[in-house]
């Protein structure tokens, strides 16, 4: 009996947790001033992103994360038709560190990658945005506010991603 009452709280209080995090990703937090570099070595105010009117697709990604370019690389694969539908864009925020951030620029134009990339050696902009471990991506309405999360990568969830966006695009078409 001692051990169900103890599992029932456990659950409770995971129940809880769970519940109070699914609230914390309602509030609307805007993109921090965080200024890093991109991979031509200017310096760029990450906040900038949120007050271009666009829809903005911010995923923090690193070379050795292999569900990380998985995603971007299918990502890739539709952001030209994103960009044209829907005035998305498009930032890939590298998380390699000082030692390998020197390979993020030959990587992504292996890659053929043309969007923005930044590079963050010194984890700023994952502290301010509670960013642990990639692949995360942040949806970024056009108002500058963070409205999506999502954690991991699986095959397709650029598909769920691309839900969100409609959403976004078709809510402003209706203001």
């Amino acid at each position: 009996m001692k051990h169900l009452v103890i599992a029932i709280l456990m659950l409770s209080v995971a129940a809880i947790s769970y519940a109070e995090t699914e609230d914390s990703t309602t509030i609307k937090q805007t993109l921090p001033q965080v200024t890093l570099k991109n991979t031509a070595g200017e310096n760029l105010d990450v906040s900038s992103y949120a007050s271009n009117g666009k829809i903005t697709i911010i995923s923090f990604w690193a070379t050795w994360c292999k569900p990380c370019i998985k995603e971007l690389r299918n990502i890739n694969e539709i952001l030209d038709d994103w960009v044209e539908d829907y005035n998305v864009e498009l930032v890939a925020v590298s998380v390699d560190d000082s030692r390998n951030m020197a390979r993020v620029k030959p990587f992504a134009d292996g890659q053929g990658w043309d969007f923005d990339i930044l590079l963050d050696p010194n984890g700023e902009l994952q502290r301010a945005l509670n960013v642990t471990n990639p692949p995360v991506t942040f949806l970024v309405d056009q108002d500058g506010k963070i409205v999506y999360t999502h954690t991991g990568y699986l095959e397709g969830d650029e598909l769920d991603l691309e839900d969100h966006i409609v959403e976004l695009h078709e809510a402003a078409e209706e203001e």
